[in-house]
C-alpha cells in the first residue's frame, strides 16, 4: 500500500472517531432539565447516554420555552430534549419514540376542596398556565374556563396564592423541585390534585424543517433501545429516584 493510501485510510478512520455534535434546546425544568445541577438533569443524562452509543455528542442550551420550541422549529436548534406531544406540533415537529412520563396536575391552595373529575369541574374557573406548554388539546380547546398565560410556572403559582388564578397546572415533581430551590416558603400553602389532568409522554422532537431531523431521531430511537437494554437507563432511573 503507497504512503498516500496509508495517509488516507488513517484519516478515514481518525475522522469517524469524532462525534458529532447535536444542539439541543429547553427550559430550565428541575429535575428534568436543571442547569444548576453537575448533570443537568434526568432528561439531558438519558439523551446523552443515548445519543453517545450512536456516535453524537450533546450541547445544551437553556433558553425560554417559547424560544426553545421557535429555535427547533427554524432549526436554530437540532432537538427539544422535552416535549409533550400535541396535535399542532406534529405540524412542524418529528418525534421520538417517548422515555419518560409526567404527571399533570392541578395545583390549588391548602384547604381547596377542588379535585379534578374531567373538564366540566373546571367550568367558570381560571386556570394558569405556561405560555407554548402542551397540556392536551381538550384542555386547550375548551370554553368553560379561562387559562391565562405566564412565562413560568413560578409565576403561575405566585398568581395563585395572591388569588389571581383559581388553580395553576404542572408536574408535581417538577413543581416540588422548583419551589424547594426557589421558594421553599410556598410549599406549605399550596396542594396538589388526587387526579392528574393527563399523563404525559416526554419525546425528543427536531424540527421539520431540519435537514437531519430524520437522522438525528433514528439515533436517539436506536440509542434508546441500547441503553434500556444495557441497563444505563434503568441506573439513571435510580439515581434520581424514578
Amino acid at each position: 500500500m503507497s504512503r498516500l493510501l496509508v495517509l488516507l485510510f488513517t484519516f478515514i478512520i481518525s475522522s469517524q472517531s469524532f462525534s458529532e455534535t447535536i444542539v439541543a434546546a429547553g427550559d430550565p425544568w428541575p429535575p428534568f432539565l436543571d442547569p444548576d445541577d453537575s448533570s443537568q438533569g434526568i432528561v439531558l443524562e438519558i439523551a446523552r447516554a443515548a445519543y453517545k452509543t450512536q456516535g453524537y455528542d450533546v450541547e445544551m442550551n437553556f433558553v425560554p420555552w417559547a424560544r426553545a420550541i421557535n429555535g427547533v422549529k427554524q432549526a436554530e436548534y437540532d432537538v427539544l430534549l422535552g416535549t409533550w406531544l400535541t396535535q399542532e406540533r406534529t405540524e412542524y415537529l418529528h418525534y421520538s419514540d417517548p422515555y419518560l412520563y409526567n404527571d399533570i396536575k392541578f395545583i390549588k391552595r391548602k384547604g381547596d376542596s377542588f379535585d379534578y373529575s374531567g373538564l366540566d369541574s373546571l367550568t367558570g374557573k381560571s386556570v394558569g398556565i405556561v405560555r407554548g406548554y402542551g397540556y392536551g388539546d381538550d384542555f386547550l380547546n375548551a370554553k368553560n374556563f379561562r387559562r391565562p398565560e405566564t412565562k413560568d410556572l413560578l409565576s403561575n403559582i405566585k398568581k395563585l396564592l395572591s388569588g389571581r388564578v383559581d388553580l395553576a397546572v404542572g408536574d408535581e415533581i417538577v413543581a416540588r423541585a422548583m419551589l424547594k430551590n426557589q421558594s421553599p416558603e410556598y410549599l406549605d400553602k399550596i396542594e396538589f390534585s388526587k387526579t392528574a389532568l393527563v399523563t404525559n409522554a416526554l419525546h425528543v422532537t427536531s424540527g421539520l424543517s431540519n435537514s437531519k431531523h430524520e437522522r438525528i431521531i433514528k439515533a436517539f430511537n436506536q440509542g434508546l433501545k441500547k441503553i434500556k437494554s444495557n441497563g444505563t437507563l434503568d441506573a439513571i432511573f435510580k439515581k434520581y429516584g424514578f
